[in-house]
């Protein structure tokens, strides 16, 4: 499955344009590595998001077999190995983009 539709339907970003722009924008890594939103995502990848003042990094733990999932499937396909906060010369260029966790801060 695409980056792009993966962080949309595990629903740490709730619009895969927003997924899009984030991963245009340099602010997220597959396995330490910058990913574009074409890229493949697979079991046990390390997807590193950073948001706000905020570096979340979650492990794959399932790809879903559909593009529609439901809330509480959603949270079952990761788990957060981190989530930290960071000082603003983490983010290149002055980008920062509003997101919405799976939990606390949707952004539709």
């Amino acid at each position: 499955m695409r980056l792009d539709l993966f962080l949309k339907s595990s629903r740490i970003i709730l619009r895969r344009s927003l997924a899009q722009q984030f991963c245009e924008a340099g602010l997220v890594k597959v396995n330490s590595v910058a990913a574009k939103s074409s890229r493949e995502v697979k079991v046990n990848d390390e997807i590193e998001i950073k948001r706000s003042n905020k570096l979340l990094t979650v492990r794959v733990l399932q790809i879903p077999q559909s593009k529609q999932v439901s809330r509480q499937a959603a949270s079952s396909l990761f788990e957060v190995v981190s989530e930290e906060s960071c000082n603003d010369s983490l983010f290149e260029g002055g980008v920062e983009i509003e997101v919405g966790d799976n939990k606390n801060n949707p952004i539709t």
